[in-house]
């Protein structure tokens, strides 16, 4: 499947009382996802199924968040993150993401799931935008995409030991 990667500037919104909930397999593959998603990014749950879920990530969305993700999740670990997605008409939307491995009954990782609420709109117009457009500078700074990320991730890394604080920490003091 293509990806239009045009964007509107068009910002969408989701009521309080929703929750946006998608599951993926081990390689990110979406295979589930509620109504609530389906309505906000525009995809049909026939086009989602056995996509890649970055099917909607954000040009302005830092890579170096996702690898955070992705460690802590393959740690066995849950994560919150804010995280701007992109709609199928190019549209976006802000949710506060909580990730957590999924296991089978032995305990094995079989997959992710995902449930995404309305985030806290003055951290992300006060915290988040400002500080993932300083991560996303530095990774639009090296020519090289995963030099890019690696050095994004060093500044992410760099910014939470000045504050003395773990990144769990910093999301839970939002």
């Amino acid at each position: 499947m293509s990806k239009n990667f045009a964007l509107t500037g068009t910002e969408r919104f989701f009521e309080v009382s929703e929750i946006i909930v998608s599951k993926t397999d081990l390689k990110g593959r979406v295979t589930y996802c509620n109504k609530q998603f389906i309505d906000i990014c525009g995809y049909s749950e026939k086009e989602m199924l056995g996509q890649p879920h970055s099917i909607i990530r954000h040009p302005d969305m830092p890579r170096c968040v996702f690898e955070l993700m992705w460690e802590t999740l393959q740690n066995d670990e849950e994560i919150f993150a804010y995280v701007v997605n992109r709609c199928k008409n190019g549209d976006h939307y802000w949710v506060n993401a909580h990730i957590t491995p999924s296991k089978d009954q032995s305990g094995t990782i079989v997959g992710y799931h995902s449930s995404r609420r309305v985030p806290d709109r003055a951290i992300v117009d006060t915290v988040i935008i400002p500080l993932y457009r300083q991560l996303l500078a530095e990774e639009n700074a090296h020519a090289n995409r995963k030099e890019g990320q690696k050095a994004s991730r060093a500044m992410l890394d760099g910014i939470l030991k000045s504050k003395g604080i773990t990144y769990h920490q910093f999301a839970a003091t939002l």
